[in-house]
């Protein structure tokens, strides 16, 4: 991913240097558990801890892979010139390959999931704390882009927030679901290595052990894993496409912070764009786009093939990179968003109380009207506003069929906001918690 859009925690979880590191440690737990199981002798296993401290040359790597074609056999050359030949000769013993590498990818995305969990942590704090500062102010609600009924602002944030949370769980379950290891050697019949190594390096690594590996581990783990990223996203651009809405000149109930010396346009100084939220509509798509082959790198070649392997090198990174930093320019955003509440009003009786339409219905229904003709009452009087502008309780009161089942008091009591507003508590507290 591009330094623009990435943030250095994430970036070096992804780093050959780390990637090395993970790979050492498989090795070296590997050799532990074989020690303890009198397969090799305990001296060489304590030796090849002598590269704890050591710095993985990267170039070194690259410069005999360069010769071997094969990125574990040159970083166990390299690790053999670090502890010694003699040292190194019972490294990998019995392993193959993918015991490395598809442990080690685990535990990157199991690193990479709490990182992720910790930006979702920030945007809940910040959807939370603006959904109680915003939680009577008035605004109007919008089905089609047209005017509705009222809601609030704090019931917009609450809504985020709920989204978010079932996104969080559902990356707590796919992180869950992510972190097994397999140390199972050639074709994962164990047929060379016993079934207590696994458990050992599992069990160091912060992993369970996967109950049946082929030579890798089984792809519907990533692909459910890469799914919720791409879910986790959606949500991102749904709470961005809402700002931006808001933000639009002949709505402009809220818009992002925007800085002294800020520039919006090299044509024209009076604009203020909402660059962060279309920048993150544009990011939830690369993370979405790491979807498709996730799911596609299930069906792999009888006991494995390594038609995953050059996907996961791109999407591992990309997608968690990019989601890391959408979640903080998000939580950023809200953060800092304006909101302006006069401007929520004004909106909201801009159709001169047209919004009321439903309450004056249902009025008349419970007055013995049927339905139909208080639909053809309340939509004939609601035409003279969209059309000619005129006032919606005006004209309900100059109806005489209307004024035949209400009355002038009755009508008014219709045009309640108040009314919209009793049960945002009752929502709150199944969102937050009853405190």
């Amino acid at each position: 991913m591009i330094p623009r859009y990435s943030r250095p925690d994430m970036v070096a979880l992804w780093s050959p240097e780390t990637k090395f590191r993970i790979w050492f440690e498989i090795e070296a737990h590997a050799c532990d558990a074989q020690a303890a199981l009198g397969v090799i002798p305990k001296a060489n296993a304590e030796a090849v801890w002598k590269a704890r401290d050591a710095t993985f040359d990267v170039a070194r790597i690259d410069e005999i892979e360069a010769v071997t074609r094969h990125d574990v056999i040159a970083f166990l050359t390299h690790l053999a010139e670090i502890v010694g030949a003699d040292a190194a000769r019972f490294v990998h013993q019995g392993m193959t390959s993918s015991d490395v590498l598809d442990t080690t990818f685990n535990v990157q995305l199991m690193r990479a999931s709490d990182i992720l969990l910790a930006g979702i942590d920030r945007v809940l704090a910040a959807l939370k704390t603006r959904a109680f500062e915003h939680k009577m102010t008035v605004r109007i609600g919008r089905s089609h882009g047209i005017h509705a009924e009222p809601t609030t602002m704090g019931l917009t944030f609450a809504r985020f927030y709920a989204e978010m949370a079932r996104g969080r769980q559902r990356l707590v379950n796919a992180r869950a679901e992510i972190a097994t290891g397999a140390i199972s050697g050639a074709i994962g019949t164990f047929a060379n290595i016993d079934p207590a190594v696994e458990e050992h390096v599992c069990a160091m690594m912060g992993l369970t052990r996967e109950p049946i590996s082929t030579q890798v581990i089984p792809r519907d783990r990533h692909a459910m894993f890469f799914a919720t990223l791409g879910v986790i996203a959606s949500s991102i651009e749904n709470c961005a496409t809402e700002i931006r809405h808001m933000q639009r000149t002949e709505v402009l109930e809220a818009e992002e912070f925007f800085s002294p010396g800020q520039k919006g346009s090299s044509a024209m100084p009076h604009k203020r764009n909402p660059v962060l939220t279309e920048n993150l509509t544009g990011l939830a798509r690369l993370v979405r786009s790491a979807v498709t082959p996730a799911l596609e790198n299930v069906a792999l070649w009888h006991e494995r093939d390594i038609s995953h392997s050059s996907v996961e090198r791109a999407i591992g990174p990309d997608a968690t990179i990019t989601l890391d930093f959408a979640l903080h320019r998000l939580a950023g955003v809200v953060e800092k968003l304006v909101i302006y509440p006069e401007t929520m009003m004004k909106n909201l009786n801009k159709f001169n109380g047209l919004i009321h339409s439903q309450r004056v219905l249902l009025a008349l229904t419970q007055k013995g009207v049927s339905r139909e003709d208080s639909y053809r009452l309340v939509q004939r009087n609601a035409m003279k506003v969209w059309e000619q502008g005129a006032d919606f309780r005006a004209e309900l009161k100059a109806d005489p069929e209307v004024r035949a089942a209400l009355s002038e008091a009755e009508i008014d009591e219709k045009f309640d906001l108040g009314y919209h507003t009793k049960h945002v508590d009752t929502i709150f507290a199944r969102v937050f918690g009853a405190s």
